[in-house]
Formats: structure tokens, C-alpha cells, sequence
């Protein structure tokens, strides 16, 4: 495994990230999700990436028992708030209330006294940004939270964000925002804006919710036990079925896979280290459903791709790649 530093931050974290979103409490039994964060660990990864709405709050818990008796300084715990975790009308949100309790809820599930990095996991326009960031400062006062991030922000929010970050001294370090092949929506102001401010990105969806990994054939039925075909991740592949789930999109992936033997990796692992070929990006984000894909998934670490070889793939999908700035979020 290699390690990148988060943004100008002191903070380092494993190229790759392990996490538990669709997976921990809904499509994976409990003892392999336990055993995904063995094989985590076993191949160097240190960094693991949840949030309290994954799950109904149950990812958390799992997260923290699978992680129980690990040396807490030895890895980097991040989660997130802002969706709702409850019915109440304060239980969603970054309000300073929210903020608040669902932190406290977090590290209790997490089995934790503190959170590496604590993201706000959308832009809520109904809260002041005054009142958000101090809550944040004093969550990194009180030490239950070391670093704050932000997920699916557009440059103008994260600029905003900032400059309230420094004006109350608040560390905020990562910027995590989806990123694969097909989703470039990042390149175009959010990496211009964080690289401005000393924020890294930690991306997720490298896979582009399991398109990249080749299992999608044009033509063919959905593969039995695939994102697409469960209950937990349907919803979200029904959303972008129009956009992947297209024949033209499936058979540009399906040629990838001759790009990604002629550099001895599978097609996830192409897909994942794509992604880290990005100097902006300090880790990408992984999920499992069984130990045998962190491992191999794993490898992608370290992978430099050649000049040519980013541009064949750029080759292969013309035409098809998200850029448009205004899906963030």
C-alpha cells in the first residue's frame, strides 16, 4: 500500500480507502463484513470511510465492532453527517443541534473517542455556514473531531467554506467528491477551488457504482448479487441506469478490459488507479462484498499508467464522459 498526504494537511492516508456505504447492515452479512476489514487491514489500508445515514445508521456499528481492538492511532476513521438519521425535524441537517448529537451518536457506534475526518456530506442551504463551521470548531476543540471535509459541495460553496474555515481556525482538509472515468464532474472548478485552499480530494465511486467493473455485459441480464439487482443498491443504479446502463456505455467499458490486460491489471484495477493518477487526489474510496475484492482491488495502489495509456481510454470514451459542473452533489 502507499500513503499520499491529504491536501497540504499533515494528515496521510492509504491510496486506498475502505468503505462501507450499500454494504455494512444491508448487503453483506455481518461476519463478511468483518472479514472485508481484515483483508483491509492485512493489505496496508488504514483509511475507512462511513457516514451515519449508511444503513440506517447500521454501517457505523458494524464498522466499529469490525474495527474494535485495533490500535486507533494506526488508522484514519472518517463519517459524515447532514442526511436524516431520524423522523424529528432536527435529525437531518448542519445545524449546530444536528451537528451536535449526531456526532455524539457517530462515535458511539463507531466505538471511538474521536473522528479523523468529519465531512459534511452535502451543502445545506437552510443553515447559515456561520453556524455550521462553529459547531465543527468546537467539535475540534473539544477533540472528538481531528479534520473536516465536504462532500458534493460546488466550487463556489467550498470557497465560501473556507474562508470561514480560516477565519475560526478550523482544519478543513478533504473534499470528497464522486470520481471515476465515466464521472469527471470534479475536474472542471471543484480540484481548482480545493487546490486554492490546501484541500485533497477522497473520491468515491471509482468503479462508477460497479459499471467499471466489468460485470455489466450489453445485451445481457443483470449479473445475480450485482449493486444493480439488490435492494440496497438499486435505487442508485436506477438513477443513473439512463446515463450507464446503456449498451454504448457497456461495450466501451467492455473494451477497456483489452487496455487493462496489456498492463497486467484487471479492469477494476485500471478504474481505480485512473483515478490516482490525479496529483488532486489523495485516496479513492473502495467497498466489497466479500475479502477476495479488497485484496485484489488493493493493487491498483502504486499503479503509475503511462501517457498512452491514459489516452486510449479517454479514446474509448469519447462521447460518454460526465463533465458538467452542475452536478455536483
Amino acid at each position: 500500500m502507499n500513503y499520499r498526504k491529504l491536501g497540504t494537511s499533515g494528515l496521510h492516508l492509504s491510496e486506498i480507502a475502505y468503505g462501507n456505504w450499500i454494504t455494512h447492515g444491508a448487503q453483506v452479512d455481518n461476519d463478511t463484513a468483518h472479514a472485508c476489514v481484515r483483508a483491509a487491514l492485512d493489505v496496508g489500508i488504514t483509511t475507512f470511510d462511513t457516514a451515519d445515514v449508511y444503513s440506517d445508521t447500521k454501517a457505523e456499528m458494524v464498522l466499529g465492532q469490525a474495527l474494535k481492538g485495533v490500535h486507533r492511532a494506526d488508522i484514519e476513521l472518517c463519517t459524515k453527517v447532514c442526511h436524516p438519521t431520524g423522523t424529528g425535524r432536527n435529525a437531518r441537517g448542519l445545524s449546530r443541534k444536528h451537528i451536535m448529537e449526531a456526532c455524539h451518536a457517530s462515535l458511539n457506534r463507531l466505538q471511538t473517542d474521536y473522528i479523523d475526518i468529519y465531512y459534511a456530506h452535502r451543502f445545506d442551504a437552510s443553515v447559515s455556514l456561520e453556524e455550521t463551521f462553529l459547531a465543527f470548531s468546537d467539535l475540534v476543540r473539544q477533540g472528538k473531531v481531528l479534520y473536516v471535509g465536504i462532500s458534493e459541495w460546488t466550487a463556489d460553496q467550498i470557497a465560501e467554506g473556507a474562508a470561514l474555515a480560516r477565519e475560526l481556525k478550523v482544519p478543513l482538509v478533504a473534499s470528497q467528491p464522486q470520481y471515476s472515468m465515466l464521472w469527471r464532474v470534479m475536474e472542471t472548478e471543484v480540484v481548482q477551488a480545493c487546490e486554492r485552499e490546501g484541500i485533497g480530494q477522497v473520491v468515491w465511486s471509482p468503479l462508477a457504482q460497479g459499471i467499471l467493473s466489468g460485470k455489466y455485459m450489453p445485451g445481457q441480464p443483470l449479473p445475480e448479487g450485482s449493486r444493480a439487482s439488490t435492494a440496497a443498491g438499486s435505487p442508485f443504479m436506477n438513477k443513473l441506469a439512463g446515463q450507464w446502463l446503456r449498451t454504448e456505455v457497456l461495450e466501451a467499458v467492455s473494451n477497456l478490459s483489452s487496455i487493462a490486460s496489456e498492463v497486467g491489471l484487471t479492469l477494476p484495477q485500471l478504474a481505480i488507479a485512473w483515478v490516482l493518477q490525479n496529483p488532486q487526489v489523495s485516496s479513492a474510496i473502495i467497498g466489497a462484498s466479500k475479502p477476495e475484492q479488497v485484496i485484489e482491488n488493493a493493487k491498483a495502489a502504486g499503479v503509475r499508467l503511462d501517457r498512452e495509456v491514459m489516452l486510449e481510454i479517454d479514446r474509448v470514451l469519447e462521447g460518454l464522459v460526465e463533465r458538467d459542473p452542475r452536478k455536483t452533489g
